[in-house]
């Protein structure tokens, strides 16, 4: 749990920098590709990769997990090698994973222990071929942590708030929390696999069918445990990402679910059509809609590798799309609204120099 220091040290220094960004935004010259491989490169800020250039300048442990496989693919080896030796130093040093590091190199939490810290950690650790061995004993005892703290006898996730990919909501088991535990055994299991030892309590589980038994019901995946009868974008997603579910018939069915429920207008990807069935956590009102129906831009490139798999014409229909809005706005920005414009509240303006621009240029 962070300290209030913590929040209020943090909480102030995004204020002002979404201020600023009112007044002084960031452009980029060039067409799309020279824009976002201008931001990868600016978010590499020689110890480690930020998850942004504005807002957020500082490692967030699951946004790197999110851009891991395209930073490889564009030959930054070495940097992510940097970015995951300078994370688990300082986890290390504060004996916990934690959901970010401040920029003053301080393990931060938000807004208490996340469920998908680790599970990105280890994917990271994974893709990379990263050499772990100093790190064993911290990932080993965080792995027995997880367990006792998150998962219950079935396999699936206790039912309780975790901090998540949707910090401010109040979920019961969400499936992208149970993706992400799925994640991790799997992730786990392969580097075993290359007797690099890890314990790996999750094993005796198949993820996939413990997903698809709980959460499927019929035409797409259930938010949480709860089953309330709604579409969210990333309880439809990272089923398919965390490769749990390759059916391709239920692809097609979780994204004709998402595309009726007008998740992807005026492009990908939003979380909720509205916040109508999500509870949130009292911070959430400073941020209203932010992690209901705005369009979030760590989700999009995503979705639409997916829909390659089914739909390629509105795949590149919506890359398209994407290349517009990076043209227009000369930048990569974090979040838009429901109507697709730059989100915005009184106390926040949407970031923008986003890491996530990796994953436009591997689409």
């Amino acid at each position: 749990m962070a300290s209030v220091k913590q929040y209020f040290s943090e909480g102030s220094r995004i204020f002002f920098s979404s201020w600023k960004r009112r007044i002084i935004s960031n452009k980029y010259r060039g067409k799309a590709v020279d824009i976002c491989n201008k931001i990868v490169h600016d978010c590499w800020n020689g110890r480690f990769f930020q998850t942004s250039t504005s807002n957020f300048t500082q490692f967030w442990t699951r946004d790197f997990g999110w851009c891991v496989n395209s930073l490889l693919k564009l030959d930054y080896g070495k940097e992510v090698h940097q970015t995951l030796r300078y994370a688990l130093n300082r986890f290390k040093e504060a004996e916990k994973i934690t959901t970010t590091i401040t920029p003053k190199g301080e393990p931060f939490d938000f807004p208490k222990q996340s469920i998908d810290s680790l599970p990105w950690l280890i994917h990271a650790i994974r893709l990379s071929k990263f050499p772990f061995a100093v790190y064993t004993d911290l990932l080993n005892i965080e792995i027995k942590k997880f367990q006792e703290e998150f998962i219950d006898d079935t396999g699936l996730v206790k039912e309780g708030h975790f901090s998540s990919m949707k910090d401010f909501a109040i979920r019961k088991s969400s499936c992208y929390d149970n993706s992400m535990v799925g994640m991790l055994a799997a992730d786990l299991a392969k580097i075993n696999s290359r007797k690099k030892k890890l314990e790996n309590p999750f094993e005796k589980y198949d993820y996939g069918k413990l997903i698809v038994d709980n959460f499927w019901n019929g035409e797409y995946f259930f938010d949480d445990l709860q089953k309330k009868e709604y579409v969210a974008g990333d309880a439809n997603l990272f089923p398919f990402v965390c490769g749990l579910v390759e059916d391709n018939n239920l692809l097609k069915k979780a994204i004709n679910s998402m595309e009726e429920a007008k998740l992807a207008e005026p492009f990908p990807l939003k979380y909720t059509a509205s916040r109508k069935y999500v509870d949130f956590i009292s911070e959430e009102f400073f941020l209203r809609d932010y992690e209901s129906s705005a369009v979030w831009m760590h989700m999009g490139p995503l979705y639409v590798k997916l829909l390659r798999k089914v739909d390629p014409e509105k795949a590149n229909k919506y890359k398209k799309k994407y290349t517009g809005l990076i043209e227009m706005h000369h930048n990569f920005l974090e979040v838009f609204d429901s109507n697709g414009k730059p989100f915005s509240t009184p106390f926040y303006y949407c970031d923008d120099g986003m890491l996530w621009a990796a994953n436009y240029l591997t689409l």
